[in-house]
């Protein structure tokens, strides 16, 4: 549908590993920031859609999420509605809230992403992230997955899976070695990814990471799956980002000197793909720039799901940035740097910022609400007027499960 909905404010916690706090105190920090940021109270709010992925895994809560953590932030009566989406839950939840508003049936919602990941048993943690599968094919997936690695003599990649590391860096990882195979892209460009956003999420004081890493540190690194080294591979984390969106009319009644407006906001699910078929990522996005009428080269800034190396430079492709197999070459050019023709992932990126995946969707918004109204500090995108957010979740057949692309515009 047509969007018109606004941002009045945003707000967001450090991502990290917090294991003395849990999902209450976690979500109720981003929505007193998000409230505050727009000069609103909580009364103020007559709807709130809350995204989370792997509360039930983790945790044990399951069917009434959304309601524990805002009746901990002191909000209850509304209506709330609990929005699981995988790794786009947040922007899921985002979407949904934008959509009401723009239908005419609130003036204003919250949307807020959430997530408690770091667990003592770490296998919890990998479940979470097997769950994002198919999981009657799990056990063919996995043995897929081995058999590929094997064949091309990915060592560390030939077993493990979900177990001591998420499955999903294992699908990232055959991606990357077919691309490479067919591209000529190489370890380094994909190293040039994590130290990219290393030097971004450097200056974010809410990433999960601060340092600056080389592309030599990068390859140093220990490696996880071929040819994925850590720093090539996102990690889990804790963390919560809020949202609150207005009507056109309450964003007069308010008095908003500066709101972002919510251009498009397309949300998709993979399917079946034919041979030659657009993937769901270039469907969304596609669809995104007809809505928002506007095209690549109108771009600012972007946020994109780099939950691997590979996955950054593969987006590029098929958010239109570049032509099919030129990725890497932006890597190389610093075209996505600070300072370069078009910054991706100034927050530091999934590989930086961190991942706590239910709330991920909506911490991109955060980044370019901010980077929009000028208020990104160090990192800050000079004259930055419209911007786009890719989330994905999930996997299935041979794409992602879910997927939401979202343009922003001052």
């Amino acid at each position: 549908m047509r969007m018109n909905a606004m941002i009045a404010g945003v707000g967001m916690t450090k991502f990290g590993k917090h294991m003395d706090r849990g999902m209450k105190s976690i979500g109720a920090e981003a929505v007193q920031a998000a409230i505050e940021d727009a000069g609103l109270d909580k009364a103020d709010i007559e709807a709130a859609y809350v995204g989370n992925a792997a509360a039930g895994l983790v945790t044990g809560q399951e069917c009434i999420r959304g309601q524990v953590v805002l009746r901990d932030a002191g909000i209850g009566r509304i209506p709330v509605i609990n929005v699981e989406n995988a790794c786009a839950s947040a922007s899921t939840a985002f979407n949904q809230a934008a959509a009401m508003v723009s239908a005419g049936c609130y003036d204003v919602v919250l949307a807020l992403g959430v997530e408690k990941l770091y667990h003592e048993d770490k296998r919890k943690s990998f479940a979470a992230f097997s769950g994002a599968v198919d999981v009657e094919a799990l056990v063919e997936i996995k043995a897929k997955l081995a058999a590929q690695a094997k064949a091309k003599g990915a060592e560390a990649a030939a077993s493990g899976a979900g177990e001591k590391r998420s499955m999903f860096m294992d699908i990232y990882a055959a991606g990357a070695r077919a691309y490479m195979e067919k591209y000529g892209a190489t370890a380094e460009d994909l190293a040039g990814v994590s130290a990219k956003n290393s030097f971004h999420g450097s200056m974010n004081p809410r990433a999960q990471f601060l340092d600056v890493l080389t592309v030599e540190e990068v390859l140093a690194a220990p490696m996880i799956a071929e040819p994925l080294t850590r720093p090539m591979c996102s990690p889990i984390g804790d963390g919560a980002a809020a949202a609150v969106l207005v009507s056109e009319r309450k964003a007069r009644e308010l008095g908003l000197n500066d709101p972002v407006r919510v251009a498009a906001s397309m949300l998709r699910s993979g399917w079946d793909r034919e041979k030659g078929e657009e993937t769901v990522a270039e469907v969304c996005a596609r669809e995104a720039y007809e809505e928002a009428g506007v095209g690549p080269d109108d771009l600012s800034v972007i946020e994109l799901h780099d939950a691997s190396a590979p996955a950054e430079i593969t987006t590029y492709e098929k958010i239109g940035l570049c032509g099919e197999g030129q990725g890497a070459e932006l890597i190389r050019k610093g075209e996505t740097r600070l300072g370069g023709r078009l910054p991706v992932n100034t927050s530091g990126g999934l590989l930086r910022k961190g991942h706590p995946v239910g709330a991920t969707g909506i911490a991109q918004i955060v980044e370019l609400t901010e980077q929009l109204q000028g208020r990104s500090g160090p990192r800050q995108v000079e004259g930055a007027k419209v911007a786009l957010a890719h989330n994905g979740g999930g996997s299935i057949a041979n794409d992602a499960a879910a997927m939401c692309v979202t343009i922003l515009s001052r």
